[in-house]
C-alpha cells in the first residue's frame, strides 16, 4: 500500500483522463457507487477506508493512470506512458486476495 494518501481531486481527475463514469470506476474496484461519489466530493484527502482508498487507486492504475506526489509542486494524475491499448478493458481489478 501506498503512504501518501489518494485526494478526491486526484480521484476526479483520472476518471477525467480515462473517460470513467462513477459507475465504471465503482466496477472496477468493485465497490458501490456511492463510495466513489464520496471520494470524489472531497478536494483533499477522502473521508473513506483505507481498503476502499487503495480500490480506487489500484483500478485507476490499471486503467492506465499515473499518480504524481507532491515534491513541492502539488499532488496530481497524468496517463501512464505504458497505457494499454484504447479500447481494452476489464471486469474488475485484483489484489490476489480473492477467494
Amino acid at each position: 500500500m501506498h503512504a501518501t494518501p489518494i485526494t478526491g481531486a486526484q480521484i476526479r481527475a483520472g476518471r477525467a483522463l480515462l473517460r470513467w463514469t462513477a459507475q465504471k470506476l465503482a466496477d472496477a474496484s468493485r465497490l458501490g457507487v456511492a463510495t466513489i461519489r464520496r471520494a470524489d466530493a472531497a478536494d483533499d484527502v477522502p473521508q473513506i477506508t483505507a481498503a476502499n482508498a487503495a480500490a480506487i487507486r489500484r483500478a485507476l492504475e490499471t486503467g492506465g493512470v499515473e499518480f504524481i506526489w507532491d515534491h513541492g509542486r502539488g499532488v496530481g494524475v497524468r496517463l501512464a506512458r505504458n497505457r494499454a491499448p484504447q479500447g481494452e478493458h476489464f471486469d474488475f481489478v485484483s489484489d490476489g486476495n480473492e477467494g
